[in-house]
């Protein structure tokens, strides 16, 4: 599965609510179960041996009788468990896929069992193991990665059980785990995924940190697209009016200070490349904007040098405006030719 199908899948399924998913809500701060599982783990004391195999970490004999006793015992009342422990000893032998595959079925034919959280949480170690670089197995030698799959196990993760707590730490793992491998626009997408979901976590300034951070990666120079770098403002602007303390331990103010002076010189080429092509009045209207609206930046004083250079006929165009709010849903502030004028680079 590609990693646009697997975010796409991701802020879809954040509203799924299959047949046999277990959910849970947050009442009074708190996370409460909805319809939550009632069956008992069933003792049996074949699998009572096979779970002392695992404990004494004997992997594959493990593996070896709990198949055998699932195929001799398909309608016990003890199935669910007979899964969970093969899971566990696949899990212990290193065949992690296939232990993901073993919880699936589990959740799938009993979503009523006790053991259908340990699955789950079985699950996402399985995909935060390969995401922290395990590899997998060929011919029983670790050798390739499992990133991908790791992506789309978080995925499945959600859907089984969303508004979950472990829902929420595998949207977020998500983030990180794009943000970490420099997938930048996916992390800012799939961090914007998780604010919108879980507006009250208390992970939510970092996330909107990281997303923040995420768009000033995709910016690539003045002379591309400086969309990235206006939405990172406006992310960072709102962090530091509503988590100072965090505005201040980042150093925030020194950031965006940083940002305006990149958008003034972003800005300011723009105006020069109008001058550079004989389009005076539009290199007056963009230097004065830059004046008025980045004045204290070292490219609001080349400007300023720059409009004293022009002929007096160019000088007579419209008062430029103030930026606009710099929201990633608004016109960027960069496009402040006047109407009609050939647009620069």
């Amino acid at each position: 599965m590609g990693l646009g199908v697997v975010v796409v899948g991701i802020l879809v399924s954040l509203n799924a609510r299959g047949a046999g998913a277990v959910t849970s809500e947050l009442r009074n701060g708190q996370w409460v179960d909805v319809a939550a599982p009632t069956t008992q783990v069933v003792s049996d004391p074949a699998l009572d041996q096979i779970e002392s195999l695992i404990k004494s970490r004997r992997f594959s004999a493990a593996m070896k009788r709990a198949v055998e006793w699932l195929k001799a015992n398909p309608h016990s009342p003890a199935h669910d468990r007979g899964l969970y422990l093969e899971a566990q000893a696949l899990f212990g032998y290193g065949d992690r896929i296939k232990s993901f595959y073993y919880c699936d079925e589990l959740m799938d034919e009993h979503p009523e069992s006790r053991l259908f959280y340990p699955a789950l949480a079985l699950q996402y170690k399985i995909a935060d193991a390969y995401l922290l670089g395990y590899k997998q197995r060929w011919l029983g030698i670790p050798m390739f990665s499992g990133s991908d799959e790791a992506v789309e196990m978080l995925f499945r993760i959600q859907a089984r059980s969303p508004g979950s707590p472990l829902a929420e730490q595998a949207l977020l793992r998500t983030a990180d785990y794009y943000y970490a491998n420099e997938d930048y626009d996916f992390a800012a997408d799939t961090y914007g995924a998780y604010v919108r979901q879980y507006p009250r976590s208390p992970n939510v300034p970092r996330a909107l940190l990281r997303q923040s951070y995420a768009y000033l990666a995709q910016f690539s120079g003045l002379h591309y697209d400086a969309t990235p770098v206006i939405n990172a403002r406006a992310e960072l602007m709102q962090l530091a009016a509503e988590y100072p303390d965090l505005a201040e331990e980042e150093h925030l103010p020194e950031l965006l200070k940083r940002i305006d002076r990149t958008l003034a010189q972003k800005i300011y080429a723009q105006g020069n490349f109008y001058e550079r092509t004989n389009q005076p009045r539009a290199a007056a209207y963009t230097y004065k904007y830059l004046v008025k609206n980045y004045g204290q930046t070292p490219a609001g004083a080349q400007a300023q040098g720059r409009l004293a250079k022009l002929p007096q006929w160019a000088l007579n165009t419209p008062e430029p405006g103030k930026p606009n709010d710099l929201t990633p849903t608004t016109q960027p502030a960069l496009d402040v030719t006047p109407p009609g004028t050939p647009q620069g680079h």
